[in-house]
């Protein structure tokens, strides 16, 4: 019996340090960056076709057949395409042939490999609008961000839209949201922020999935008020919608928000990292232990971070009562990364200043790659027939 008995607890002190370990290499995936990605999609012919357009021919996939525009990483990063229109598929080597747009840089003919994204701006050079690069002063430095004026002369210079990307990402991402804001004559700026690779580091160097990053974009809204700015739009994506809800919610310039306008957001940090390990078939109450050490003082020798995470303050779930701002939500249902089903009952919670629109979409954040011109149109639409919130002075 003895014997029975230890081997019992030896099984469950193994099973536990386990546990244990998993919990702790999710916590710390969490807010450790990422400074490399595999370059795992092959890339299995680049041709000229009779009327020498570029094409090229890559695996099948549900991300390499959907429709829209996307681009392909290659080289190590310092390569870049943007990969229009599905031309054909051929089901027998299972493979598809997309048009490329263009090659914004790189020997893309020679490319084996590369990674599939929804970055299609790389830089502001593609999207033909004027811009100048500024600095936003910020905790430990200056932040490099992007100023586009309104590239007509009837423009507004004093309604500023600013564009704030996503968790590991960096700013050409929120670069899709730019030509809506510049047609309607708001002057954009797309910020960098804390631990971007061009961007000053925090002192612990960990990702705080917006408890500390939205001061960052607060010193932006500053910048932009020093600069003549009257009112305020935010674009999010991502962690960036869950920055611009913090703003909406506890920033001392948030009567010169406007309108919120964000896409795939994440709206509650633990229901979403617990969905994304489940998807990675990660058990739920691992993810749940990984969550308690990153909110946890005690745990800090664990995550490397300064100070805990505070997951209640993330919750607009909960604080959706503190939001009195019009907010146009953006997602689609099969987002594996961060769930619709947090949007849409952040929307039912919200009836009167929130609105969902929903596009079909293989990949997270990648409702405009789908169909950039209904997005395009879709947000046009409501930014033009939504009344900017009350406490904007116009």
């Amino acid at each position: 019996m003895r014997r029975a008995a230890a081997a019992v607890a030896t099984g469950c002190g193994i099973a536990g340090a386990t546990a244990f370990i998993a919990a702790a290499y999710f916590a710390r995936q969490v807010v450790v960056p990422k400074t490399l990605r595999k370059e795992d999609l092959q890339i299995r012919h680049v041709f000229r076709a009779a009327d020498e357009t570029l094409m090229v021919e890559l695996p099948a996939s549900a991300r390499t057949t959907a429709p829209g525009r996307y681009s392909i990483w290659f080289a190590n990063g310092k390569g870049h395409a943007c990969i229009g229109e599905v031309v054909s598929t051929y089901a027998g080597t299972g493979t598809v042939t997309r048009r490329v747009e263009r090659v914004d840089s790189g020997d893309f003919e020679t490319a084996k490999a590369g990674i599939w994204s929804g970055y299609v701006y790389p830089t502001p050079e593609p999207l033909g609008l004027p811009y100048s690069d500024v600095e936003i002063p910020v905790e430990n430095g200056m932040a490099p961000a992007w100023k586009f004026p309104p590239s007509q002369a009837s423009g507004d210079s004093s309604t500023w839209a600013i564009h704030i990307h996503g968790l590991g990402g960096s700013k050409a991402g929120a670069l899709r949201g730019v030509p809506v804001a510049d047609r309607l004559g708001y002057t954009s700026l797309v910020v960098s922020l804390r631990n971007d690779q061009d961007a000053p580091a925090s002192s612990d160097g960990r990702y705080h999935l917006g408890q500390t990053e939205w001061h960052d974009v607060e010193a932006a809204v500053s910048y932009a008020v020093g600069q003549g700015a009257r009112q305020i739009m935010l674009f999010g994506w991502s962690l960036g919608a869950s920055i611009a809800l913090q703003l909406a919610a506890s920033s001392e310039s948030r009567d010169l928000i406007s309108r919120l306008v964000l896409n795939a957001p994440v709206v509650d940090w633990s229901s979403t990292l617990v969905a994304n390990a489940r998807s990675s078939m990660l058990p739920g109450w691992v993810a749940r232990l990984g969550l308690q050490m990153l909110g946890s003082s005690g745990a800090r020798w664990i995550t490397g971070l300064d100070a805990p995470l505070n997951f209640p303050a993330l919750d607009f779930l909960a604080r959706a009562d503190e939001l009195s701002v019009p907010i146009l939500v953006i997602h689609n249902e099969g987002d594996r990364s961060t769930p619709f089903a947090i949007s849409r009952e952040f929307v039912a919670r919200n009836p009167e200043l929130a609105t969902l629109l929903t596009f079909r979409s293989a990949e997270h954040t990648q409702e405009w790659n789908s169909d950039p011109d209904g997005w395009d149109a879709a947000v046009e639409n409501w930014l033009r027939n939504v009344p900017p919130s009350s406490s904007v002075s116009l």
